[in-house]
């Protein structure tokens, strides 16, 4: 078995997150208590932890956010057209970065209740997830 990604990250109401991730975003629903949630996120562990007095926001996206990057566009556009059909709140509507570049790829963040931000992406060419090093744009300038 390949390794798995863990991310442990902080939220105001568990119920809330439960909605958000099992309901809204399709996670699988592992583990729970009174002050944590275990989340499968293409099957990736993710683990919300109670946190109900911590500022969680931020100004825009950085340096703060996680998500996946999906491997077929049209994983991506099913991803995108779930979140608009189970009312959840984009903080980036999908859209185009670096239009006709090697780092070309689409993009929509969503925010949780807990003002989490959430990204996903799907890179045109394959190569620009960890290559093209001769690009030096990373994310949007803010």
């Amino acid at each position: 078995m390949p390794a798995l990604f863990h991310l442990a990250f902080p939220v105001r109401d568990l119920a809330a997150a439960k909605h958000f991730y099992v309901q809204g975003l399709g996670c699988v629903l592992g583990r729970e208590s009174s002050k944590a949630v275990t989340f499968g996120l293409a099957g990736h562990q993710i683990i919300a932890h109670l946190t109900p007095d911590m500022n969680l926001s931020q100004k825009g996206v950085y340096p703060r956010h996680f998500g996946l990057v999906l491997t077929l566009e049209s994983e991506w556009q099913a991803l995108a057209d779930r979140a608009t059909d189970k009312g959840l709140k984009f903080y980036q509507q999908p859209r185009r970065r670096f239009a006709g570049t090697r780092i070309e790829h689409l993009t929509f963040f969503l925010e949780d209740p807990s003002q989490n931000l959430l990204e996903f992406k799907h890179y045109l060419h394959e190569s620009a997830i960890f290559g093209e090093h001769d690009f030096t744009a990373v994310g949007d300038a803010e």
